[in-house]
């Protein structure tokens, strides 16, 4: 029996000025001195939830009137009897003195939990030994799941039934945009959720199915590990945007041809030690999408079935002149065969969280150590913009590559990914085979009589036999087909010469 508070009343009904759980205190006036009197009093204190009767002797009744004994135990309702000369003010004191004792031991052994929290928060595997903290903590199970719905942490592991579901609710939750705690039924038991917040923007979820009713010190305990991964949160995206911003400093030495710098600093900083042969990617940045996520399903006569892997892992990267380049390690994301082409790779408190025994935390997928682009298809931003790349170099030729690179992603059509070498002719190529492609107009043909006449307008159409306003929706066409200016002269001069080539 849990008492809630100790109240003093004379009233024949003291119940509108009780709660339940209370220990009721009374010399016996209300009573009445009748069996139906006493059984009428006793029946209202069970009715509202009274936790126990408290019967001071000596100032009406000096012994406990055995009609008073039956009706409690008729009533189930605790019937104690207070000796004559004790004051109620001391059996109040004594209440409320056992009351914060008890409080003051659970906030004791909540600051311990707390303490071992944060020193697990320390630890490399951080976030699966807080999970596990927390749900020992609270005698159920516990999950954090990341805002963009990558990998949960869970324990104990047999609870990874409830993931499928929980996630679900979690997406409904975070679609609502809630910043504040949620509470919801899931396999016929209550879930508790909080949002794991970073200057205003979500980054994760922590679900809590303890089996019952969460105390005073058990919500302390669930802030303080919201205030922790919260803190792990904003430290691992400091250190991700450190990481990218010595990364590229270190990409940018080898395009420069700074490479002995590049490899002290490399190792300085922890990046390196840097490949020794790698493929240069120019990707333009015109895309909303993440670069890399965009550069994924562009079309190329090589194999690029490894790029999303090769870019998920690119911490050699910078942007410049429009431009996203990556150095991606042909030693280890991409091995070239001997054409050149890309193939597949040849190569002290409540716990000890230091011991990982037991049943091992449940994490239900494993994720690279940067933000995976994914691979796309052809109806996605892939189309949007275009890239180019050398074949595989060592580190001290890469920046007499830097160049041409440069060039061939500048005017790379949208949807392809160019090489750099002979970029102007197998570029110029591609345009012709795209024109060539097109089948609800003779843009090729249109095309081929606009730069043999050199863009006028009047003998272009005469040739072509098609109205001038007919002539320049097929160009217009044909410009975003390509996604170049056939105005520019560089365009034009080397697509003039692929034309000559098919025999235009």
């Amino acid at each position: 029996m849990q008492l809630t508070g100790v109240h003093v009343s004379e009233l024949e009904d003291p119940t509108t000025y009780l709660e339940g759980g209370e220990l009721l205190l009374t010399t016996g006036i209300p009573l009445g001195g009748t069996q139906a009197t006493i059984e009428a009093y006793v029946e209202r204190l069970a009715a509202r939830g009274v936790a126990a009767l408290g019967l001071g002797l000596g100032e009406g009744l000096d012994i406990v009137p055995p009609e008073l004994v039956q009706a409690c135990a008729a009533g189930k309702l605790e019937l104690f009897a207070v000796p004559d000369g004790v004051p109620f003010l001391d059996v109040s004191r004594a209440f409320w003195d056992l009351a914060a004792r008890s409080g003051q031991a659970d906030l004791i052994a909540s600051l311990g939990t707390q303490t071992a929290l944060a020193r697990a928060v320390m630890r490399p595997d951080a976030l699966p030994a807080v999970v596990k903290g927390l749900a020992h903590a609270l005698g159920g199970w516990a999950a954090y799941l990341p805002d963009d719905g990558g990998e949960a942490t869970l324990w104990p592991a047999s609870a990874r039934g409830l993931l499928p579901n929980l996630r679900e609710e979690t997406a409904r939750l975070n679609v609502a945009g809630a910043h504040s705690v949620a509470t919801f039924w899931l396999h016929g038991s209550p879930v508790v959720e909080y949002p794991i917040v970073v200057e205003r923007t979500i980054v994760g979820f922590l679900a809590i199915g303890s089996g019952r009713t969460l105390t005073k010190a058990d919500r302390h305990i669930i802030m303080t590990v919201c205030v922790l991964l919260a803190l792990k949160a904003r430290q691992q995206e400091e250190l991700t945007a450190t990481a990218a911003n010595l990364g590229s400093a270190v990409a940018k030495l080898v395009v420069r041809g700074h490479v002995e710098a590049a490899r002290l600093l490399a190792v300085d900083v922890g990046v390196g030690p840097l490949p020794e042969r790698v493929r240069v990617l120019a990707v333009q940045t015109g895309a909303s999408e993440p670069t890399e996520a965009s550069a994924v399903g562009l079309r190329s006569e090589e194999d690029t079935s490894f790029l999303w892997q090769a870019l998920a892992g690119c911490r050699l990267r910078f942007r410049e002149d429009a431009l996203e380049y990556f150095l991606l390690d042909t030693t280890a994301a991409v091995q070239p065969h001997g054409d050149g082409t890309a193939g597949a790779n040849a190569d002290g408190g409540p716990w000890d969280y230091g011991e990982q025994t037991g049943e091992p935390e449940y994490r239900d997928a494993g994720l690279p150590a940067l933000p995976a682009a994914k691979p796309r298809t052809e109806e996605s931003a892939a189309a949007e913009i275009g890239a180019a790349w050398t074949g595989p170099l060592s580190l001290a030729d890469v920046a007499g590559a830097a160049g041409a690179l440069r060039r061939a992603a500048l005017l790379a059509s949208a949807g392809y990914l160019m090489g750099a070498s002979g970029d102007e002719d197998s570029r110029a190529d591609r345009w012709v085979d795209s024109l060539a492609g097109y089948t609800r107009a003779d843009l090729l043909g249109t095309v081929a009589a606009y730069l043999r006449h050199r863009g006028h307008w009047e003998e272009a159409a005469r040739a072509l036999d098609v109205h001038r306003n007919s002539l320049r929706h097929r160009m217009s066409v044909a410009e975003k087909l390509l996604g170049v200016s056939l105005d520019d002269p560089d365009v034009s001069a080397h697509l003039w010469l692929a034309l000559r080539r098919r025999g235009f």
